[in-house]
């Protein structure tokens, strides 16, 4: 058998029209969506909304549709999918991004330096 020694191929990243660390900083420094459940364990992540619609091939969906979840929540998100993780809650976590991203001091400046 042969072993593929070769360096691993990076997931595809995010063009400049598609990425906001600032934003990404901004969203952990947030609370977790689900703290009042009283289930948060680790620290504040920015989840990303894949099913957001603005993804192709080779191509991450943008940092704008991200919002905080804590490392329990996110990975359970992963765990049982989009949609059973939004009934379970009860919300909707793509309305919940674009809550965040209007919410952003820097979206304006962003969107002017982008558009």
């Amino acid at each position: 058998m042969r072993v593929d020694t070769r360096p691993r191929i990076r997931n595809a990243g995010r063009p400049a029209e598609k990425s906001a660390p600032a934003f990404l900083q901004w969203v952990r420094s947030r609370r977790c969506i689900l703290e009042k459940t009283g289930a948060c364990s680790g620290k504040v992540r920015a989840c990303h909304v894949d099913y957001a619609g603005d993804k192709g091939m080779g191509t991450k969906v943008s940092d704008r549709h991200s919002f905080p979840a804590c490392d329990g929540h996110h990975d359970e998100q992963h765990r049982i999918g989009w949609r059973t993780f939004e009934a379970k809650y009860r919300i909707i976590c793509l309305d919940l991004a674009a809550q965040f991203w209007r919410a952003w001091p820097g979206r304006l400046a962003w969107e002017r330096k982008h558009d």
